[in-house]
């Protein structure tokens, strides 16, 4: 009896040392590696009920190895555990092209009884409103549409996010890790070049790209930056190519607006810092991953599905921002970032909260060596791509609010496009 009791008492002293390792060996990294995000998940709780018949079906571009589509993923996975939904209530259609095969997938998900379809890539748009005119009593939502404020359907809709703020975040980190380098005498002032890997010369990527690199130079004034494109959405290989054609052309830090993990993974086999998107890559990444702005669409899934349960009417045009809680940033990695970065992205952030701070300030790029007075972008989309809205209002360029997709597709002084 007494062997058996020493013997148990010995396998919980051996259980609690190994619990205290772990627990110390975590700590450890969390001090070492990871610090909160400055910008995390927005808490929500719901405040009214889902009926056990109702369904929401989703439509992807890619698997869960696309980090564009698997951000989307867990934002309704998310949103699900928020509002205690069942797994029959949620389906997934994945992985599905930009052609008749979401039209199939739209009118499958209608036919298993969603009240709510929604879908995550532009090139959804099309065939998504195709069908929301054969399906009338159905709501049908769309991820970076465009056209669903002129579209005259009450249950077809578009939305986005402010993420040209998170981008502007993220670029201080960026700039931060240039002033960093400068110091430590590892590069010159004028060789703070910047690599970006994008995916199209559209709006949305330009827009994202120009927002990190003036956030990068309100910190790091010498800051240029290079853009190159794989003319697609998800190329792992293009992108890891892309990253390394840039590293090899002077860019010492890389940034993506692309959707795998191509990119990180060449600066980690260079040893180039890297700020991603759409979610961290500490994991894979640890020596040079600094942070990712994403969008978090949670917020949105739960405002959709709020509407349709109690039967108002769900924004044509819905976009949110950092108050919204639609917009997040990831854990820092300390152990890349330079010291200060948590509180300058903080201080940023009260800044875009009172509105003393606009992303794209006139006074904070030059177009031809001058500074932009007015623009007229293509705001309502009627297939033409004709310039028809005035953009530039009390010293900035108002992007995402006449529509939520992003319309700014001005190439700035300091970025070269290769």
């Amino acid at each position: 009896m007494k062997k058996v009791l020493s013997f148990i008492l010995m396998f919980a002293m051996v259980f609690s040392l190994v619990g205290v390792l772990a627990s110390c060996n975590k700590s450890g990294d969390k001090a070492k590696g990871l610090v909160d995000s400055p910008l995390p998940e927005k808490e929500i709780k719901a405040d009214f009920e889902v009926p056990d018949d109702f369904k929401i079906g989703f439509i992807f571009l890619h698997d869960e190895k696309s980090t564009y589509d698997k951000n989307f993923m867990d934002a309704a996975r998310r949103a699900q555990k928020i509002l205690g939904l069942s797994d029959d209530q949620v389906i997934f259609k994945t992985p599905i092209d930009e052609s008749d095969e979401c039209t199939t997938a739209a009118e499958n998900l209608a036919e298993q009884g969603c009240g709510i379809i929604f879908a995550d890539s532009f090139g959804h748009e099309p065939f998504m409103r195709g069908v929301a005119e054969k399906y009338p009593d159905i709501e049908f939502c769309h991820a970076t549409g465009t056209s669903a404020h002129t579209a005259g359907l009450k249950n077809f809709h578009n939305a986005f996010a402010n993420i040209f703020q998170g981008r502007y975040l993220a670029g201080i980190a960026a700039g931060l890790k240039l002033n960093e380098m400068i110091k430590d005498g590892k590069i010159k002032e004028e060789e703070a070049v910047i690599g970006y890997v994008g995916a199209f010369p559209y709006a949305e990527v330009k827009s994202g790209y120009t927002s990190f690199f003036l956030g990068a130079r309100s910190v790091c004034p010498s800051a240029t930056m290079k853009v190159n494109f794989t003319n697609s959405w998800y190329d792992v290989d293009k992108e890891r190519q892309n990253a390394l054609s840039l590293i090899n052309d002077g860019c010492v830090l890389i940034s993506q607006h692309a959707d795998s993990m191509g990119a990180p993974s060449a600066c980690e086999e260079k040893g180039v810092p890297d700020v991603s998107y759409n979610g961290s890559t500490y994991e894979d990444c640890p020596e040079t991953f600094i942070v990712s702005s994403r969008i978090d669409w949670t917020p949105y899934f739960i405002y959709i599905i709020k509407c349709y349960v109690e039967g108002t009417p769900i924004a044509d045009d819905w976009c949110g921002g950092i108050e919204e809680g639609s917009v997040v940033l990831t854990d820092i990695n300390s152990g890349v970032a330079a010291e200060g970065t948590v509180d300058a992205i903080k201080e940023a952030i009260e800044k875009l909260k009172s509105g003393e701070l606009k992303v794209f300030a006139t006074s904070s790029f030059k177009v031809d060596g001058k500074e932009l007075t007015s623009y007229e972008a293509d705001v309502d989309d009627d297939g033409t791509f004709t310039p028809e809205t005035e953009v530039i209002k009390d010293g900035y360029f108002a992007e995402s609010e006449y529509r939520s997709a992003p319309y700014f597709d001005i190439d700035i002084d300091g970025i070269t496009i290769q």
